[in-house]
């Protein structure tokens, strides 16, 4: 059965962006990289993003969704065909980047998330 391995990262959404990166900054001392936000190495090649998006940002789905959860998966084909045929809302589209691939899909309350399978190696 395809599991989650980790969590790739948090994405939250604010009205400035910018202020907010630079509180989090200043008062977590979290130094984030503009839009890429600041990597959390926690293993030889694993880590955790913590990101910030405009309120505007289409990438959550619902406008009103906050904040989303990026999962680590091994295998993002099969935990999407594992999600769709347990009738859970899966996003048609997927993403193929130099970091990995990507999926989204709708928990019950309308949360959507993503699902996130590193380069092998990664």
């Amino acid at each position: 059965m395809p599991r989650v391995t980790g969590i790739g990262g948090v994405f939250i959404r604010a009205r400035d962006a910018e202020a907010l990166r630079r509180w989090y900054s200043e008062h977590l001392g979290i130094a984030i990289d503009g839009d890429s936000g600041a990597q959390f190495i926690w293993t030889s090649g694993g880590s955790t993003v913590f990101s910030i998006f405009a309120a505007s940002s289409p990438y959550f789905g619902r406008p009103d969704q906050p904040c989303m959860i990026n999962f680590r998966v091994d295998d993002l084909g099969a935990m999407l065909a594992q999600l769709r045929a347990a009738g859970v809302e899966v996003i048609d589209e997927t993403a193929d980047a130099e970091y990995g691939k990507f999926g989204w899909a709708v928990d019950p309350e309308g949360n959507r998330f993503e699902l996130w399978q590193p380069p092998s190696g990664a």
